[in-house]
């Protein structure tokens, strides 16, 4: 099928097959590969970063995350808004590296503290590991804000792909649960509903990136035999919620040729629907996670709607504007 790409984006469409997800293993050497052929961004002077082992879920392993902490004067009164990052990779492929870049970015953008999570991945970690693990850490930048200087009142949760689908349902179970709760969610072409029933989910079967096919392999390397079926939480799959009252408000952003637009847009209209300030980004010519693509206009302007959304719902202090780096190719019972 022919595809109406963005004219910046069309040549690499061809050159952005999908990642092969029936071998998880083959999936994560592949993604390596790409990533470490790429050197990372120069970490500016002013950012201070540390790696940190996060206590996990009750008799789980401890959570790596990575901590970005803009220096700034001592000041006992002062506290940056935060933000907990949530790489994609189909549940299955990414770590602390994958979302080294765009965390770099987003300090120094807002001046806020930016926290890396490298959650347990599918199908060794299946659903629930990975929730926990977020869950975890949201508790832990809480408990760690004095020390961090933190507001604990403005913690924002950020995921793209998988790691969308995981902050949204970070989100839903922080509302049933007594506690810190995210200020705001950003949705980066959520993977939100494993059930594949929406016509871009059925369209797509050709698509850079992401296809039917690999969406389908994701969710049943995070769900198992239990994908695409009735009994599904709406913890793994936020899509099946059936109530998103008193949610963070949110900014979604979708891509027109990318199984999961659908679902990302049902989503946002219910949001808003529930009541729910919510925000919402169609972008035409667009494929799945195509910010990432180096020099194409439409991914640095999606870069900037994001950033731009975080500076609003986080409310840092005026800062000088920003340029948009260029990046890189590309046990709890719920």
């Amino acid at each position: 099928m022919v595809h109406a790409y963005d004219r910046e984006l069309a040549a690499w469409a061809a050159m952005l097959p999908p990642v092969d997800h029936s071998d998880p293993d083959s999936a994560r050497e592949q993604v390596r590969q790409a990533q470490y052929q790429q050197p990372l961004r120069s970490v500016p002077e002013d950012l201070w970063i540390a790696e940190v082992d996060v206590p996990g879920p009750v008799g789980a392993p401890a959570v790596p995350v990575r901590v970005y902490a803009p220096v700034r004067p001592a000041d006992p009164w002062a506290s940056s808004p935060a933000v907990l990052y949530f790489h994609g990779g189909g549940f299955v492929t990414g770590d602390l590296e994958s979302g080294h870049d765009e965390c770099v970015w987003t300090a120094t953008a807002l001046g806020a503290v930016v926290v890396n999570v490298g959650y347990r991945l599918a199908p060794q970690h299946p659903y629930p590991h990975a929730l926990m693990d977020a869950h975890a850490v949201l508790y832990w930048l809480s408990a760690q804000s004095e020390s961090l200087g933190v507001d604990p009142n403005r913690i924002a949760v950020v995921g793209e792909d998988a790691g969308a689908g995981i902050a949204a349902a970070l989100c839903l179970l922080a509302r049933e649960r007594t506690g810190v709760r995210p200020c705001f969610q950003l949705l980066a072409d959520p993977l939100l509903d494993d059930r594949l029933t929406s016509p871009s989910a059925r369209q797509f079967t050709d698509t850079p990136v992401l296809d039917r096919v690999q969406t389908a392999n994701m969710w049943f390397h995070y769900m198992g035999a239990a994908a695409g079926g009735p009994d599904v939480s709406p913890y793994a799959a936020p899509g099946r919620a059936d109530d998103l009252a008193g949610l963070p408000p949110a900014h979604v952003s979708v891509c027109e040729f990318d199984p999961a637009r659908d679902e990302g847009l049902a989503y946002a209209e219910r949001l808003i629907r529930a009541g729910v300030p919510t925000e919402l980004h169609h972008y035409p010519g667009t494929f799945h996670s195509c910010a990432s693509v180096p020099g194409a206009e439409i991914a640095l302007r999606m870069r900037e709607d994001r950033i731009r959304a975080l500076r609003r719902a986080l409310c840092a202090p005026p800062l000088q504007p920003v340029p948009v780096p260029e990046p890189p190719v590309p046990h709890t019972s719920l």
